[in-house]
């Protein structure tokens, strides 16, 4: 039995090739693992916008959620935390699909290891810090679902999604010492003793090692033509692989 682990999905997205076949390969990717999963990881992002009304949640992904409701209904515990681009979640994943839903990193104890498992979007200037906040605002948020009509919501969340994409140039490695997962990691080992730290948000495939004994990992994304995603093995060892 093994852990598995997906960030960066981006449903609804529809650059970056067909999205229609990216989430067909996502629900292939669920149904694959299933046989011997002990345990599924979403770190964020696998919506490209995601806002949930009291009453009302985006349409569509009916097989996605299909797929993890049973995941769930088999007893195999499926965690979701929400990205920068899905945070603006109720309880329709837990309701209907049996997620348990985690709104920060949290630690976790699996397999003789201990890992810390969250998003990884930390802003990085004072522009976004601000934006950050706001949209994390439950005042905010309250009045944004009070006064705007959900289909005005999803032209706004696809129009904010586009922005935040082209203001940020693509990505092809990683920095290192100089990115904000690795610096927020090494404050956290300060306190606590981690063995992995994993993160999607940066779009970039990564395994880093922080001391000798803990090892950074990034998960990738799914809107190029290979997915990448994570699996801790029964015997403790963490590895990044490629969904063919």
């Amino acid at each position: 039995m093994a852990y598995y682990f997906a960030s960066d999905v981006h449903l609804g997205f529809a650059a970056g090739g067909d999205y229609a076949e990216r989430e067909r390969r996502f629900v292939a990717w669920l149904r694959a693992i299933e046989a011997d999963a002990e345990g599924v990881f979403l770190a964020g992002d696998i919506f490209d916008f995601w806002f949930e009304y009291r009453r009302v949640a985006p349409k569509g992904f009916s097989t996605v959620f299909s797929q993890l409701a049973h995941l769930t209904a088999r007893g195999i515990p499926v965690h979701f935390f929400p990205g920068n681009h899905d945070m603006w979640t109720r309880d329709f994943f837990r309701r209907e699909c049996g997620m348990t839903v985690h709104h920060d990193g949290d630690f976790f104890e699996l397999a003789g290891k201990r890992l810390y498992v969250a998003h990884g979007d930390r802003p990085d200037d004072y522009f976004l810090a601000i934006i950050y906040h706001a949209f994390r605002s439950r005042f905010l948020r309250g009045a944004f679902a009070t006064f705007v009509h959900p289909d005005w919501a999803t032209w706004f969340g696809r129009r904010w999604s586009g922005y935040s994409r082209a203001r940020g140039a693509a990505r092809h490695t990683f920095g290192g010492e100089t990115e904000h997962v690795v610096q927020f990691a090494h404050k956290i080992l300060k306190d606590t003793p981690v063995d992995y730290f994993v993160f999607g948000h940066l779009h970039i495939p990564a395994a880093y090692a922080l001391t000798p004994a803990t090892t950074l990992f990034v998960l990738g994304d799914w809107i190029g033509p290979m997915p990448v995603y994570g699996r801790l093995d029964p015997n403790g060892t963490f590895s990044l692989a490629e969904y063919r």
